[in-house]
């Protein structure tokens, strides 16, 4: 059987501030939507707001980097795969069905709220590799708290290059 792609990208706000919940293996697991709108004319020629909700889920550093920096409101740009889980139902026994996003690569884009208390407003990128960075407008590190930016020291005198970063 030939290679499938299953790609998916968003470009949205979340709904809700995420569910943050580690697994009995000590995995971190995030939950959250993500609504995308279309605009289109209508037979009048109204432009109508078409909102599509996207369930999310995040796992290990990415769901650390969205439990300290994602809330409601905040506009994402995701890459990620689409993934079907099903399961009976213990209540009724009815096979139940949920279609959600994994997350491969995330990238914080500010949006409501981005300004407030020194929150993320810049473009924080995680990729599924274990590296991660910070494509602001200043050079900057991501505590793996909650908390301020601090100013990380420029080594282009040394004649380090990215291509020097092992990651």
């Amino acid at each position: 059987m030939a290679k499938g792609v299953n790609k998916v990208i968003l470009l949205g706000n979340v709904g809700k501030d995420p569910e943050i919940r580690t697994t009995a293996s000590g995995t971190t697991v995030a939950t959250f939507s993500l609504a995308t709108a279309d605009r289109a004319k209508d037979p009048q020629g109204n432009w109508t707001d078409k909102t599509e909700w996207h369930n999310l889920v995040a796992f290990q550093r990415t769901a650390e980097i969205v439990r300290d920096y994602v809330k409601k409101g905040s506009q994402l740009y995701v890459e990620g795969k689409i993934q079907t889980r099903s399961w009976d139902d213990k209540e009724s026994g009815q096979k139940k069905y949920r279609t959600e996003i994994l997350i491969n690569d995330l990238s914080l884009l500010g949006g409501r709220g981005a300004g407030e208390g020194g929150s993320a407003g810049g473009n924080y990128e995680r990729s599924s590799g274990s590296s991660s960075s910070y494509a602001g407008s200043r050079a900057a590190s991501v505590p793996a708290s909650g908390g301020g930016y601090s100013q990380q020291p420029d080594y282009g005198e040394q004649g380090i290059t990215d291509e020097d970063i092992p990651f």
